[in-house]
């Protein structure tokens, strides 16, 4: 056998074995074509689907930076209560993160809806509680009917930083709520765990609320079961000039999980918008027969009255500046007055 005939029969092998190999090749498959997110409009802006579901979804929140001063600023809550408050510094700063997931879908008994938020706080004096992780709310709703932890309807306040008009603000409920456009009214059960130094037990809160052109008015009420007592509030909100005029009174029995500072109050604000950023919101609130103890003092009383700024910086920042005085009586004739309030950074997205 001469080279040249050696060399021509392994030609001829190296071609048929690379023949046979490439017949058997691996051929990748065509990439499957790509669903692209969805924008949903039917529940508003924010929503897209999910893919390869109809439910529509809404992710938002804030960031936020806050210095606030006044009389022991820097005693958290939970500082206070465990603790009797023992911080020396009338200014504190913290910084907090929220994020809210809101799940929505059309059914035949209406919008299900599954809503989560939740707060990430910071703040350096960690041995008080302040850095924590806390579910804000957790719940689901089918139609007017609404159930899990989330807040009551106690906890519409006025507009601007001056007035607090409710005590206890959220709970695990179930509630409902019948929704005739220009009519609403509605009832919830509540849990009272850690509201009182009672045992567990159940509140009950009814609603009914009337919008007319630009006024609208909401009649509360609330009673608690471990108490025995109740409370009553009215808020009236009407469009006044240019801006927004609200007043607001409550009522109570006797302290109790829904209010338990006064026997009664009232408070009123003014909110306007002076500029395309710039809204001033006065306010002013009064409290009769202040909380001593279980019961209500008829000697003792406490008025507040500030100022709220809020500017839009660009969009999606914003600054709110609260500045408030008030003057409280102390048992033996005394009063009690101090200035405090806030300087807010807020971006929302």
């Amino acid at each position: 056998m001469t080279i040249k005939s050696l060399l021509l029969g392994s030609a001829a092998a190296l071609a048929a074995v690379s023949g046979a190999q490439a017949a058997d090749a691996i051929v990748a498959a065509e990439p499957e074509p790509m669903e692209y997110v969805r924008v949903c409009d039917a529940f508003g802006t924010g929503y897209f689907y999910i893919p390869g579901t109809e439910t529509c979804l809404k992710i938002g929140g804030f960031v936020r930076f806050q210095t606030s001063f006044g009389r022991d600023a820097a005693d958290s809550r939970y500082n206070q209560e465990k603790f009797g408050g023992q911080s020396t510094s009338d200014w504190d700063s913290f910084s907090r993160a929220y994020i809210s997931f809101d799940a929505k879908s059309d059914t035949e008994y209406g919008t299900l809806t599954g809503f989560f938020a939740a707060e990430f706080n910071a703040d350096n004096d960690t041995d008080a509680g302040d850095s924590l992780i806390d579910v804000d709310e957790a719940y689901i709703q089918l139609g007017g009917l609404k159930a899990g932890f989330f807040y009551s309807w106690w906890d519409k306040g006025l507009n601007g930083e001056t007035d607090s008009i409710g005590n206890v603000t959220e709970f695990n409920s179930i509630a409902y709520l019948y929704d005739g456009g220009s009519f609403q009214a509605g009832i919830a059960v509540d849990e009272l765990e850690g509201t009182s130094t009672k045992s567990n037990g159940v509140g009950v809160e009814a609603i009914v609320s009337a919008t007319l052109g630009g006024v609208s008015f909401d009649l509360l009420g609330g009673y608690d079961s471990e108490y025995e007592e109740g409370a009553i509030r009215a808020l009236l909100s009407a469009d006044l000039g240019p801006g927004v005029f609200q007043v607001a009174g409550v009522w109570a029995s006797n302290p109790n999980a829904y209010w338990n500072a006064s026997e009664w109050t009232v408070a009123a604000s003014y909110a306007f918008k002076a500029t395309d950023k710039l809204k001033i919101t006065p306010g002013v609130q009064y409290w009769d027969s202040l909380r001593t103890g279980n019961d209500f003092n008829n000697d003792l009383s406490k008025w507040r009255a500030g100022v709220t700024l809020d500017y839009a910086i660009t969009e999606g920042l914003a600054t709110r500046v609260s500045v408030q005085y008030e003057d409280t009586d102390t048992v033996g004739g005394g009063s009690d007055d101090q200035v405090l309030g806030f300087v807010r950074l807020q971006r929302n997205f």
